[in-house]
């Protein structure tokens, strides 16, 4: 069995979140990892020889920022419908009253989750989960809310489950 590769990213703007500096911000810094575990962060020049080893894939991130994984602790994933319409009347004066009235608001999230099967739902869910994911968002807690009554909030529970 052969041994893993050792990756170093290097030339990278590290968010730590540890020490006195915000955000443990290191300008210079690097990470090295193996087999999926983070082995060394810091700044890179000084990071010890002995520990980067060899051999070593390296990647030089040209000064991004790397931070931890962003949590969304309240995500509304299972849905249908869209209401961005809405915000283009609000700014225009219009009432949330006057755009529920309208037929908008709340209620028309309601009525089309309703209306939808679990497979259209599932798809949406999933391509907002990804949205997030390629934000940097690595942990989701997903609430319902937009089926109001016992049957349609479990359903939309399953759904996110899946």
């Amino acid at each position: 069995m052969t041994k893993a590769k050792r990756t170093l990213w290097r030339n990278a703007r590290i968010a730590t979140m540890a020490g006195s500096k915000p955000w443990g911000w290191l300008e210079h810094g690097a990470i090295l990892a193996e087999g999926g575990r983070i082995l060394w962060v810091g700044e890179e020049a000084s990071m010890d020889p002995q520990v980067r080893g060899v051999p070593t894939v390296e990647h030089d991130l040209e000064g991004a920022c790397v931070t931890p994984g962003i949590v969304d602790c309240h995500t509304h994933l299972v849905y249908a419908g869209n209401r961005a319409n809405e915000f283009e009347m609000r700014l225009k004066g219009k009432s949330y009253s006057d755009i529920a009235r309208s037929g908008g608001g709340i209620l028309s999230t309601v009525a089309a989750t309703r209306a939808a099967d679990d497979e259209s739902l599932f798809r949406l869910a999933k391509g907002r989960a990804m949205a997030l994911m390629h934000g940097g968002v690595t942990t989701v807690e997903v609430k319902s809310g937009y089926g109001l009554t016992e049957s349609d909030e479990a359903r939309c529970l399953e759904v996110g489950k899946r």
